[in-house]
């Protein structure tokens, strides 16, 4: 009669484990950029209030496209939500947790930026700043 094998060899134990550690090595890096893009929603997310609000105010020809905004206080990812009065752009500034940079979100018209008593025609878009272009939603990079 044989004897029938039990259990797994030393060599089937080992490579297994190489190819645990293997795929920890890729996932970890792509998953701690998935959670810092998660902090910078948050930021966007702040940063929707400032755009209904220079869009109101540059539908309505306001020199001052900041009127009746209240930023919103400091979150553990976001310092702050800012707009600038006279160009409407919004400037979202993030803590080191969610990447230490900025997003500027820039409105425009059919000819370019945004002007004082314009009623523009164009969207808010994300267009520039300092964060780094992997934590960035895809339509800002």
């Amino acid at each position: 009669m044989k004897k029938q094998q039990q259990g797994f060899t030393l060599i089937e134990l080992m490579i297994v484990v190489a190819i645990i550690g293997i795929l920890a090595a890729i996932a970890l890096p792509a998953y701690q950029d998935y959670t810092v893009r998660a902090r910078v929603t948050e930021g966007l997310s702040l940063g929707a209030g400032a755009k209904v609000t220079v869009a109101e105010n540059a539908a309505n020809a306001l020199a001052d496209l900041s009127t009746g905004w209240t930023a919103p206080a400091a979150t553990n990812n976001v310092t702050s939500v800012a707009i600038a009065p006279a160009t409407g752009v919004i400037t979202i500034t993030y803590t080191a947790a969610a990447g230490n940079g900025t997003i500027l979100l820039v409105p425009s018209d059919a000819n370019g930026a945004l002007a004082n008593n314009t009623v523009p025609a164009g969207a808010i878009t994300c267009n520039t700043g300092t964060l780094a272009a992997n934590y960035r939603p895809s339509t800002c990079r």
